[in-house]
């Protein structure tokens, strides 16, 4: 008997008449968070199939939800594409069913020429067999006979920089060097697709530099790429087109830097409520004070209007408002900035102390005014934490969290920072010529 699945995922043989080399059309799949629904539902699922009854209707049972929701797109020889999207908006699932892990409930995916999936660099290799027994069973899985492997192992090791630790146990290995050898292993099945998740954070940076020339490489001579990256620099530097995923549904698919920049757009969006640009405090009573109390924290134009969000790469005036009960002679300004998405640490600290610039505060309410000839931030949501002092450690006031957000200017694409620059072009001649004068 033969079964009539319409939509199970088909993998096709290599045409090199046709440049698309990857289609996904109207994927969807659907996951159970009940163990033993999920159990149940299989068996379910199974038993429909046998008897050609596969499971067709888009309602979901009871504690399913949709991983991925008819979600479509092409893939052509030699092109790099970026997915993008917070956790769980179906990255990784996507990629599990285009390499055949997992099949898809609704929908079809047509790959032309070998795949190469890079979703757990070394998960697949065995702990207590060589570095040289885990290439050959590696790359063999991923399609290559031995001779094959015979021809490329030395390339393989070379790249992997492991050295004599070939013929120790992957169980010694450390997870990096682990994951080098993954990696060589893939990429030197010179594979038609490459599917990465996460995989370019793998050594240090010498060697990250060598797996981008080798992916160059590997672009230039017709192998086509699916990236999946937090980092929106290694899409960028990466891929021609994006796709943009959230929870399980395609919302931009495109220029990779136009779908970068709405996946960036949308993800503070959530946060803008909280970050307007401006906060204010209730006044303390004199007896709680210790001097000085901060009454309002906001951007403004030159203008002296209050800005929701500063933009990069224009003028900004970052202002305290507070309200003083005394003289405050020689008062320090301490103010601290991080990314809200970063790694923690704090990006940029100014301080009206380290500029030589003395403050010297009247009783009553003030404005402090930090002048900003270009904001040199990235777009994003930020936090703020400052303080102002009379003396080392004798605080006056401060806040803790303050966050706000900065918009994209129309000069600020792709950056991590906005530089202020001018364009000019110099005649060597003329400086050759004013050399010869000064001599």
């Amino acid at each position: 008997m033969t079964l009539a699945l319409p939509d199970q995922t088909m993998h096709k043989p290599s045409d090199g008449n046709d440049d698309v080399v990857l289609s996904v059309k109207s994927i969807s799949k659907r996951f159970c968070r009940d163990l033993k629904r999920s159990l149940f539902y299989g068996v379910q699922d199974m038993v429909g199939e046998v008897f050609g009854a596969r499971r067709k209707e888009v309602e979901l049972r009871k504690s399913e939800f949709w991983a991925l929701k008819d979600v479509s797109f092409e893939l052509k020889r030699g092109e790099a594409l970026g997915l993008v999207g917070a956790n769980g908006a179906g990255k990784t699932t996507l990629l599990r069913i285009i390499s055949g892990l997992i099949k898809p409930d609704h929908g079809s995916v047509e790959v032309r020429g070998r795949v190469a999936p890079l979703i757990a660099l070394g998960a697949g290799f065995s702990p207590i067999l060589t570095g040289r027994e885990n290439i050959y069973v590696n790359m063999s899985i991923l399609g290559l006979s031995k001779e094959e492997i015979d021809q490329r192992f030395d390339e393989v090791v070379e790249f992997a920089e492991i050295g004599d630790a070939i013929d120790s146990p992957v169980q010694s290995y450390s997870s990096g060097m682990a994951a080098r050898l993954g990696f060589a292993s893939a990429i030197h099945t010179q594979p038609d697709i490459l599917l990465m998740d996460e995989v370019l954070a793998v050594g240090d940076i010498k060697f990250r530099c060598k797996c981008y020339r080798m992916l160059n490489k590997l672009g230039k001579s017709g192998t086509s790429f699916v990236l999946v990256s937090h980092s929106a620099n290694s899409i960028l530097s990466v891929c021609d087109s994006g796709v943009y995923l959230s929870k399980g549904k395609s919302i931009a698919t495109g220029e990779v830097s136009a779908v970068i920049n709405q996946y960036e757009r949308d993800l503070f969006v959530s946060e803008l409520e909280t970050a307007e640009g401006w906060i204010s405090f209730p006044e303390k009573n004199k007896d709680e004070s210790f001097g000085l109390d901060i009454v309002y924290l906001c951007f403004k134009d030159e203008e002296g209007n209050i800005l929701q969000t500063p933009v990069s790469g224009r003028p900004v005036y970052f202002c305290i408002e507070c309200k003083a009960h005394e003289e405050i002679i020689n008062a320090c300004v301490d103010v601290l900035i991080k990314d809200q998405f970063g790694e923690g640490e704090w990006m940029l600290r100014l301080t009206n102390v380290k500029d030589d610039r003395q403050l010297h505060i009247l009783p009553g309410r003030q404005e402090i005014q930090l002048r900003m000839p270009y904001c040199c931030l990235k777009p994003g949501v930020f936090v703020m934490k400052l303080s102002i002092q009379r003396e080392k450690l004798e605080y006056l006031d401060a806040v803790e969290s303050f966050k706000f957000t900065v918009i994209e200017s129309e000069n600020m694409s792709n950056c991590m920072f906005y530089q202020p620059r001018e364009w000019e072009i110099v005649s060597k001649d003329t400086l050759a010529i004013i050399g010869n004068l000064a001599n």
